[in-house]
């Protein structure tokens, strides 16, 4: 599931491959506001881990695979 995380007073957001369900990476972020960090793991095996006061926002979905041709 690829998530993308905003991080306040940062230009660039964090894009990563998490492991796991939009459900579970959903109940990270919201354990994650409650106090703490959100940590995430991709599909390499990597931990990501950014204090909650940071966080700026959080996008879960899919990615957008790109378009070819002249309707793009």
């Amino acid at each position: 599931m690829e998530v993308k995380i905003g991080v306040q007073n940062v230009a660039r957001e964090l894009v990563l491959d998490a492991s796991g369900t939009e459900d579970e990476i959903e109940t990270a972020v919201r354990s994650a506001l409650d106090g703490g960090a959100l940590v995430l793991t991709d599909d390499r095996g990597r931990r990501v881990m950014v204090p909650a006061g940071s966080l700026g926002y959080v996008e879960v979905g899919e990615p957008s695979r790109g378009r070819v041709g002249f309707g793009a």
